[in-house]
């Protein structure tokens, strides 16, 4: 069935959790194994109903922020969905206190039981009016970046379409870009700063009503983590002393490579004094070659990708009234992933059908090779890993897209990948500080961004940008509002992607056995015993960012493209 034709109806909440209710009274009233599995299947197939619904009405409404329908539905679910993760938490303490626990972790996976665990810490029925509140903020942000009306050059443009323009091998038009998007920033920024100030207050208060003293332990718990918040330092410290100084050498080639005596904020995004290398075609054009690319690269990427044209699971092209940025999300009762994006005609377009396509591969092959939905979805981290790998898996297939230009983006790619990482921890850093003293000001937040600039990106200069140089720039991280603290999972995946690229540049074959591996094991273990089972070093072990950082830059040297 194509996605359009997906029929919608909105969940009846008190029903469904008279529903779950009556599972978890069965559940605490059985006497075998066998019942108890029988009931987490069923429990699985209302949740796979419930939140196909709740997805569809997400998607629906970020494809088109204007539609009074589905921006209605998704507040409505939005303000419900506590009182479900109330009714589903009741059974799933019910299955962490079951005496066929060990059994139970046999068959579904010891992560399934982890989340429990991170669950019963993170959220009781009392953080309701807090959680409804905060989803309000959400949308209120969202909303904002999807309404933005940017007059550039004669066009109307929204922040994906004026992307393009930042990247431009004219100096003059990028500046301009990045004054016009400032402008509409600035417009906005008391309205952004109003949120921000109650998503901090709402989130820190969350916290406090759990017995924890910052929100940061929180977000680690709801982020379901199995490392502390000293391995992530432990992690941004290797990352400052060994990537930053790569990272800031690379960029000291960039400003001569570009042929300009310093590298202003708006001069990062032009890798090439000639222009960034581009997509060549249409969306169309793409599109078709990303079909190419999955039907050659194996019989499994053949069965997933004829599943998503077949069903329509696209939505990439930019269009006044679409929130920002690219997604992959679920809509379980179909088995099917959606990839959502903006397409801005700039190499990002393809890293969509990279990037995105590999979160939904791991999904079409999750909910069909392992039986129990709440053993489908690893944590983030192993998430952005299917991800940010197969963008390298690609490889052999980039001159479908690239033509002339591959050697320029395969070489732009792994730059912009170790650049990317001293940005991602800048953004964790940032948020961890915001969350330790709650009480700042709009102006200490600001003044806290320009300071943690210096640390992990030195190398830029902000003058003559009146937002950018104020520090206000965070306000354009979506994360930050929406998905605290989820940033530095991009960073940690990426270090692994890292690996598998090592790999791949001795034998795709053997690395590609190796992700297929990675893949299958969908939801059942935990990040780090992921990368043990598959001989991976942890990011955050002593000495990872130094090897990652060597072999890129060594392989930076030895495909020079002057």
């Amino acid at each position: 069935m194509k996605f359009s034709e997906l029929p919608y109806e909105r969940v009846n909440m008190e029903e469904t959790v008279k529903k779950a209710e009556a599972l978890t009274e069965a559940f605490q009233n059985s006497t075998t194994f066998e019942e108890q599995l029988e009931l987490i299947k069923e429990m699985d197939a209302l949740q796979n109903d419930i939140y196909s619904m709740i997805n569809l009405a997400y998607i629906r409404y970020t494809i088109n922020t204007g539609d009074a329908f589905y921006a209605s539905e998704r507040e409505y679910n939005d303000s419900n969905s506590p009182l479900l993760h109330t009714a589903f938490q009741k059974f799933e303490k019910a299955m962490a206190e079951s005496v066929f626990r060990e059994r139970l972790i046999e068959e579904i996976g010891e992560l399934a039981f982890d989340k429990i665990d991170f669950s019963l810490k993170s959220f009781k029925p009392e953080l309701t009016e807090l959680l409804q509140e905060e989803s309000r903020l959400k949308s209120q942000y969202q909303k904002l970046m999807g309404s933005a009306e940017i007059p550039f050059h004669g066009e109307i443009l929204n922040i994906s379409q004026i992307g393009k323009y930042q990247q431009s091998n004219d100096r003059t038009v990028r500046k301009e870009a990045f004054e016009a998007l400032g402008q509409f920033y600035d417009s906005i920024h008391k309205e952004l700063d109003k949120i921000f100030d109650l998503m901090v207050k709402n989130r820190t208060k969350q916290a406090k009503m759990l017995g924890y003293d910052s929100f940061v332990e929180l977000a680690y718990l709801r982020q379901e983590r199995c490392y502390d918040k000293e391995a992530v330092q432990n992690f941004r410290r290797q990352v400052v002393e060994e990537l930053v100084p790569v990272v800031t050498t690379l960029k000291e080639q960039q400003t001569k490579r570009i042929g300009v005596e310093k590298l202003f904020y708006y001069d990062d995004g032009c890798k090439f004094a000639d222009g960034n290398p581009t997509p060549k075609g249409t969306a169309s054009d793409l599109l078709a070659a990303g079909r190419k690319m999955y039907t050659e690269m194996s019989p499994i990427t053949k069965e997933f990708i004829d599943f998503m044209f077949e069903n329509d699971l696209f939505d990439v092209i930019a269009k006044p009234g679409k929130t920002t940025g690219g997604y992959c999300h679920s809509i379980p009762k179909y088995k099917m992933p959606f990839i959502f994006s903006n397409f801005n005609g700039t190499s990002g377009d393809v890293e969509v059908l990279t990037h995105e396509a590999g979160h939904a591969l791991a999904y079409y092959r999750a909910v069909r090779e392992l039986p129990f939905q709440m053993s489908h979805d690893p944590t983030m981290e192993a998430c952005e890993t299917h991800s940010m790998s197969m963008e390298f898996f690609a490889e052999p297939w980039y001159p479908l897209f690239f033509q002339e230009e591959t050697a320029k983006y395969a070489y732009a790619h792994l730059e912009g990948t170790l650049s990317f990482i001293p940005y991602g921890c800048m953004v964790d850093h940032f948020q961890e500080i915001i969350y330790s003293n709650p009480d700042m000001t709009p102006s200490e937040r600001n003044n806290t961004w320009l300071k943690l600039e210096q640390i992990y990106r030195p190398y830029l200069d902000t003058t003559g940008l009146p937002f950018y140089s104020e520090g206000a720039v965070w306000q354009r991280q979506l994360h930050i509002y929406t998905s605290p603290f989820y940033y530095i999972d991009y960073c940690l995946a990426q270090t692994v992607a890292l690996q598998f690229f090592m790999e791949i540049q001795n034998d795709w074959d053997s690395a590609w056995e190796k992700y297929n591996a990675f893949l299958a094991q969908g939801g059942k273990k935990n990040f780090l015993n992921l990368l043990k089972d598959a001989n991976l070093m942890s990011p955050m072990e002593n000495g990872c960012l130094k090897m990652i950082a060597q072999a890129a830059r060594k392989w930076l040297e030895e495909h020079p493209l002057d």
